[in-house]
């Protein structure tokens, strides 16, 4: 996994704390990490995984 060739986004609304998680699509995957870590592990998502996952966050799913 060449991490060089990535190009990490925070949210838009991210608050600067170092909290957040990143993502970057490469070859039509999208990984994501933890910003604290970015040489620590990376979630990978196939295009359909990742608008599941987007679909299940809008609708609060996630929410505890």
């Amino acid at each position: 996994m060449d991490r060089s060739r990535a190009a990490w986004r925070k949210a838009a609304k991210s608050n600067g704390s170092g909290s957040c998680v990143e993502v970057a699509q490469v070859n039509g995957q999208f990984w994501v990490r933890d910003s604290k870590d970015p040489d620590g592990p990376i979630l990978l998502f196939t295009p359909n995984e990742w608008d599941a996952f987007l679909d299940g966050a809008r609708k609060g799913e996630f929410n505890f």
